[in-house]
Formats: C-alpha cells, structure tokens, sequence
C-alpha cells in the first residue's frame, strides 16, 4: 500500500506542464473497437486508468503498445466482451466497451463498471439509448450483456443530463442504419474529444458540444491518429493547489476556453489569474482568500471533479464559503478527512457550509475517492505539519507523477510503501 507524506507551508512555485485528458482518454480507448486496422492515440495520460484498460483490451484480443503518451493499438481480433470482473469492477469507463462493442459487433459481455463510489450512478440510461436502437439488454449475475439483429438510428432523449450515456449511445449509433440523435446531451469537453477523433475516422457526427447531437450512420470506421485534448480538470488542479500555497505557478499545456469557470471562482476568491495565451495560464495569490458560493454544473458551468479540491482552498478563506454539488450525491466524503486536520465544514444534503478558519494542521488521512483523494494532498500542501494521505491508488487512476509534478514545485512531498 502507498501513501504520501506531505509537509505542508511550502509555496509552489515554478511550471507545470498539463496531461491529456483522463477523462477523454478513458472513452477514446475504447472508442478503436470500432475501428478497422492500427490507430495511434497521443497525449495520452499515464494513469492507472488508461493502464487498465490497455491490459483489458490486451486480453480480449487487441494489440497494444503503450509508451511514454502514445497508445497504438488495432483492435481487429478482438473477442466480443471480456470476463474479467476483477480488472473491469476496477474502473467505471469500462461501460465504454459495451457502447463500442455493440457498436461494431451487434453484441458484447462485460462486468458490470467499478470506480469510485459517488452516489447513485446507474446505467439505466445507458441501456435505454442501447435498446432504443434495437438491442436486447440482459443484466445477470454482474455481467451485461447485449445483442442486436441489426442497430437502427432513432431519437433518444436523455432524461438527465449524462457524460457516459452520452459518449456510450454515440459509440452503438456510430454504425447504426439511418440517423439517430441525441437530446437533452452533455456538452463536456471530453464528448467532443471522442466526437472528433471518430469523425476523423469517418464517423458522421455533428452538434457534439450542444444538447443535442446528431449522427448519421455508416457502414465503417477506419483506424486514426488522434491528440488527446488537454486535462480541464488536472489543470484546475493544479490552479487550486498554486492558489492554496500562496504560490506562483505557470500552467502549461493547458485549453483556455474549458477554463472559464474555474477562473472564475478563483478570480472571485481573490486570486490572481494572468491568462499568458490559449495554452498558459499564471497563478499567483498575494492577498487573503475570500469565502464564495460555488455550484456544481454540467459544462460549461463548475466541474463536479473540481469540487473537491476547490473546498479545500476554501478552508482558510475569510467569511463562510458554499459549495452545492448537484451532480454526485457522495462527494463530499473528503470533507470528514479536512475537519480532522481542524476545517469547519457542515454538510446537510447536497450544500457543505464551510466556515473559514486561519489554519489546518496536519493529520493521518485516507483518499475516499480520486477527486477526494487530490482534494487532502492540496490540503497537506497547505497544512502546518506533517500530513499523511493513504488511499493514493484513488489518486492514481487520475493524475500522472503527482508526487513529481509537486516536487518540481518546491512541494516537500514522498511516497512511501506501508504494510496494509
């Protein structure tokens, strides 16, 4: 088992360079089932998600090469679904298999999706837009399995806004007979990543980025060379953490216009935001943080990933600051861990009232969740005194180094193994 042993009160400073998006890269891997021959996806995040998936899609069949960002893969031999429950149960995208495989082959068998546990996350609507387009849905025993005659184009209204429905019905329709649209979509910047890289391929798909997305089917997909779009959320969080420190960071390699939110707040809380050009931000805060409202939206409004680590800046901001997530009813299990480390923060429901105090101190911690996890290493940041995280496999599935990116920073930050 891992942990990191963080000594807080060091002001990062420096640069900072932005990895490809794990939200992207977790759907786009999947995504080459669809496709005949070899693709090449790049900027891709070495993450313990990404790593699992190669190894998932190595068994069923495919031919993966994974180095350093670059992910080559061909997908032609592939079986029609995967028995691994162990290594599936492990990651929540795995239900991207499903859309892919149904997509290209009329059928597929997988574990029913792991993950972090943030609520109430059913695919209910995963499996209405499957059976809209003519699939049979079987779920026993932990397994989904689907089956199609034929897959045929038709609207599908999502009743909720929905990433993975979103990016999975994209993936069964993409060669579907006739035209199916999407309604009530997600807007994320990821859909459009995978939107785009499938176009690239032949794909015929348009509105991606709107709540409504259109796609007209066709009879085949040919393999790609792909650059994953820049990390929104990795780059919030490093904002967040130069925020924290009162430090001075440069953030590199980064997508300016998946940002606006996020500045936003930041700006709001009285911290320095210099934007240097569409790929660079500067983060600086001379001045006390300032207690704010902060509300969790679909995209473009506050990403659900970055309230986490936005309510541990807000610990030590002046007044009382408000967090309502309305996307994930779990996530604020990181807020038990900050009150340990001397936070005051009160959740009831959905909202945590955070009540600013002048300083945390550092303590023995565990990672609930990825978000959770990242949201307890800014906290050790900005702690006096020692703080130890364990739970960093959580952390692992979303940041590549952080311990070394940290580091860089000035951050006096190790990672130890520890007996369970």
């Amino acid at each position: 088992m891992e942990q990191l042993v963080i000594k807080g009160g060091n002001k990062l400073k420096g640069e900072v360079r932005i990895c490809g998006a794990k939200n992207s890269a977790v759907a786009l891997i999947p995504a080459t089932i669809l496709f005949d021959g070899d693709s090449t996806i790049s900027n891709l995040p070495q993450i313990s998600d990404t790593k699992l998936l190669a190894s998932i899609l190595s068994e069923m069949g495919a031919k993966v090469d994974f180095k350093d960002d670059k992910m080559r893969i061909n997908t032609d031999n592939i079986a029609h679904g995967t028995e691994n429950e162990l290594k599936a149960g492990k990651i929540r995208a795995s239900y991207y298999l499903a859309g892919a495989l149904l997509g290209k082959y009329k059928e597929a068998v997988i574990p029913l999706p792991g993950g972090c546990n943030l609520g109430t996350r059913p695919i209910d609507l995963h499996i209405k837009g499957f059976e809209k387009l003519g699939a049979q849905v079987e779920i026993s025993h932990g397994m989904l399995k689907l089956k199609a005659k034929k897959l045929v184009g038709t609207k599908i209204y999502l009743d909720v806004v929905s990433v993975g429905a979103t990016i999975n019905i994209m993936l069964a329709a993409v060669m579907a007979e006739g035209t199916t649209t999407i309604e009530n979509a997600a807007k994320e910047p990821h859909i459009v990543d995978v939107a785009n890289m499938l176009n690239e391929a032949g794909a015929n798909i348009s509105g991606q980025g709107t709540d409504i997305i259109t796609i007209h089917g066709v009879k085949s997909l040919h393999g790609v060379k792909h650059k994953t779009i820049p990390d929104q959320i990795e780059t919030g969080t490093y904002m967040i953490a130069a925020a924290a420190t009162g430090g001075d960071v440069k953030i590199k390699n980064i997508c300016l216009e998946h940002m606006a939110s996020v500045i936003e707040k930041l700006r709001d809380a009285n911290v320095q935001v210099d934007v240097l050009d569409e790929e660079t931000v500067r983060v600086t805060r001379k001045k006390p943080l300032l207690g704010i409202s902060v509300k969790t939206l679909p995209h473009p409004g506050f990403p659900t990933d970055l309230q986490s680590p936005m309510g541990a800046l807000l610990t030590v901001a002046s007044g009382t600051s408000m967090i309502t997530e309305s996307i994930w009813e779990n996530r604020f299990k990181y807020t038990d861990e900050l009150n340990k480390m001397g936070s005051e923060i009160t959740v009831t429901d959905r909202t945590a009232q955070i009540k600013g105090v002048t300083k945390i101190t550092g303590a023995r911690v565990k990672a609930p969740d990825l978000r959770g996890g990242v949201a307890l290493v800014i906290a050790g940041l900005m702690a006096q005194g020692t703080t130890i995280v364990s739970g960093v496999e959580h952390v692992n599935r979303g940041y590549e180094d952080i311990e070394g990116k940290l580091k860089s920073l000035g951050a006096d930050i190790r990672l130890e193994e520890v007996d369970e």
